[in-house]
């Protein structure tokens, strides 16, 4: 199962990915400390796993994610709203996690192709894969 942490106005949310609107107030922290030293204008959040880095940007379209390192970056995310957290799955670097402040869209392929998730949770600020 495939399960994020979200931080909202509610508190610590947990979110089924895979099922259909389970969501939980659970009491646990959302760890964004890992978060990887990104020199990009205009950043807002970004996450890393081996040498994919995705980063949240403060323009449109509001991603842009490099496969090596952060030496190249592709534009991503085009139809999504102003971003304010990423996760990468730490068990599938495949798997993405974008919010804005009020939804969560799920990327299973790296971030080409993005899916809202039913669940709406008010000022989200932070996302992460649980353990």
């Amino acid at each position: 199962m495939n399960r994020a942490l979200v931080r909202c106005a509610f508190g610590t949310i947990a979110v089924d990915l895979d099922g259909e609107e389970d969501a939980e107030v659970v009491d646990e922290e959302v760890d964004v400390a890992s978060a990887p030293e990104v020199d990009l204008p205009l950043l807002v959040a970004a996450a890393a796993h081996g040498s994919t880095v995705v980063a949240v940007v403060d323009r449109r379209p509001p991603l842009v994610v490099s496969n090596d390192g952060g030496a190249t970056w592709r534009e991503a995310g085009a139809g999504l709203g102003r971003g304010v957290a990423v996760a990468i799955s730490p068990d599938h670097p495949d798997l993405v996690l974008f919010a804005t402040a009020e939804r969560l869209h799920v990327s299973r392929d790296g971030g080409r192709f993005w899916a809202a998730l039913p669940v709406e949770l008010p000022a989200i600020t932070a996302v992460a894969f649980s353990a």
